[in-house]
């Protein structure tokens, strides 16, 4: 997990369960989706972490209604002295035979770039959203002083996280990244149907994901998801100003 943990986000229709196709376990044989796991990257404390991701499973994505992939949207944060640009490209990516959207995620601090990241993220034909690395650097005076937190999934033993489920329930947690010792950030649902109010605008049935790293920091942070949008308003359980959705853009 990097020091400063960027908003992640993109805009959508609707999201989807379904239960014909097929699934399987990494190198396990092929079962009926209906045996396809609600939370496939669930997370249990001591328990070893085996996401239930096949590539065969990304043949007819199903979008999400909390975190879609939808193409020239970029979303704009501030707060504080913070100016976050978030932007889903048309570039893909081949992560473990599956073409990943590529989404670009810069942080200005006092109008100067402070990080810059590409996520690669992939919706399944159940309507979950993977997370399947990053390339990341942060900088100070224009210069890259680490690149600690990348990471992708099939290189060196780092493994396909979610970034949203397809169904989250209330008290659902799950992994959104697993790379030992250098991303290992897990999620928790936190409330369901809340309302919130941004620069942006009004919105309910909001989503509110809390999410923590397991290397030693204590912060954790909470998230809310509106339909249709993404990511409106991120802050610290500990409070204070967070960022906060101010516009969205959609390219002509």
């Amino acid at each position: 997990m990097r020091p400063r943990q960027s908003i992640r986000v993109a805009v959508a229709l609707a999201a989807a369960l379904v239960l014909d196709g097929c699934t399987s376990t990494p190198g396990g044989s092929a079962t009926p989706a209906a045996e396809q796991p609600r939370n496939p990257a669930a997370f249990i404390e001591g328990q070893p972490y085996e996401p239930s991701f096949d590539s065969a499973n990304f043949s007819d994505p199903k979008p999400n209604l909390y975190f879609p992939l939808e193409t020239g949207v970029m979303n704009i944060f501030e707060g504080g002295d913070e100016r976050i640009e978030v932007t889903v490209t048309t570039q893909t990516k081949e992560i473990l035979g599956v073409a990943a959207t590529v989404i670009t995620d810069q942080v200005f601090v006092n109008g100067e770039l402070a990080e810059d990241t590409v996520d690669w993220y992939a919706t399944d034909d159940f309507g979950n959203v993977w997370y399947l690395g990053e390339q990341t650097a942060e900088y100070e005076s224009g210069q890259v002083v680490t690149t600690a937190g990348s990471w992708e999934a099939g290189v060196d033993g780092a493994l396909p996280g979610i970034i949203m489920l397809a169904d989250p329930q209330d008290g659902d947690a799950y992994r959104q990244e697993f790379y030992a010792g250098e991303a290992e950030d897990v999620a928790e649902v936190y409330a369901l149907g809340e309302m919130v109010t941004v620069p942006a605008g009004s919105y309910d049935h909001v989503l509110v994901i809390e999410d923590w790293t397991l290397l030693g920091s204590s912060v954790r942070e909470r998230k809310w998801y509106a339909p249709g949008v993404g990511v409106v308003f991120q802050g610290t359980v500990a409070g204070g100003s967070g960022l906060s959705l101010v516009e969205v853009r959609t390219a002509n």
